[in-house]
């Protein structure tokens, strides 16, 4: 898969592992950090960048800590959110992935062809 890089090395003083996600407009970083305790914690980060009128942009990030006595809970509530997505696709989504299987790929040359 093209759109995961894997690292391991020390980007940062504290960061022991990362893991990018390339996801249309945004990006997605997984960071394995360590405290001074030598505790890991995982760092998700949501990047997207932002085009402004003036021709200028920027990056808008969003960030969420994890920490190891959460590691459980959340790998339970993001399971359990997935399995209801999965179980509840609503019909838009059904109809959305037919629309999509419909397209078939054209070569240049057969545009000329009728």
């Amino acid at each position: 898969m093209d759109d995961f890089v894997k690292k391991d090395f020390k980007a940062d003083s504290d960061s022991v592992f990362s893991k990018v996600v390339k996801a249309g407009k945004r990006t997605y970083f997984f960071d394995v950090k360590t405290t001074r305790q030598n505790e890991h914690y995982i760092t998700i980060t949501e990047s997207k960048k932002i085009f402004e009128d003036n021709g200028g942009s920027h990056f808008e990030k969003h960030k969420i800590f994890l920490y190891k006595e959460d590691f459980e809970k959340f790998m339970d509530s993001f399971d359990e959110a997935l399995q209801y997505i999965k179980e509840n696709a609503s019909e838009a989504d059904a109809i959305n992935n037919t629309a999509d299987s419909k397209f078939t790929d054209v070569e240049f040359e057969d545009l000329d062809k009728e």
